[in-house]
């Protein structure tokens, strides 16, 4: 991971696994990241799914609503982590502590076409930092969070696909 966030997580418990306490506070800090990351992704899948409209809205409003569970259930999963890595999950999201990639559309709604853009985009953002987070709990002997982001990546990777391939020509 190439560079270390500045978000206090504060450590709330002994935790003796195997995996050095400043691997934990690493990880705990990324997850808080993705956490929040897979909030705001389940949020825009959701509005989408009520506001698409046009040809595509059958296949889309039910794709929609396949990810935005999936995505609210692994928001239990991360959060659960963090905690079985001795920290406490973010309590607020307060601007500037939490430099997310995922944000809301901004400007009234997107056409169909450009509601599966902007999934697609955010979906490969998440698989690319949940990557490198695997890669650095793999290399850190913690293959508990490794398998976690791994179980993750598969899901937002066929996500993305799913969706190219609807708006693919």
């Amino acid at each position: 991971m190439d560079n270390v966030l500045n978000i206090e997580t504060p450590q709330v418990d002994v935790v003796r696994t195997g995996v050095a306490d400043e691997v934990r506070e690493q990880l705990a800090k990324h997850l808080s990241v993705i956490l929040a990351e897979t909030y705001m992704l389940t949020v825009k899948s959701h509005l989408y799914h009520w506001n698409v409209v046009g040809p595509l809205f059958k296949s889309i409003h039910d794709l929609t609503e396949e990810h935005y569970e999936n995505l609210f259930a692994a928001t239990d999963e991360l959060a659960e982590r963090i905690r079985a890595l001795g920290h406490r999950a973010p309590v607020n999201v307060q601007e500037g502590k939490l430099n997310l990639s995922v944000t809301l559309p901004a400007g009234g709604m997107p056409s169909a076409h450009e509601m599966i853009k902007d999934l697609v985009q955010s979906h490969e953002m998440i698989s690319a930092e949940l990557r490198d987070m695997a890669t650095y709990a793999g290399d850190n002997d913690d293959v508990v969070t490794e398998d976690l982001l791994t179980e993750r990546i598969t899901f937002h990777e066929k996500a993305a696909w799913m969706l190219r391939a609807i708006i693919t020509e």
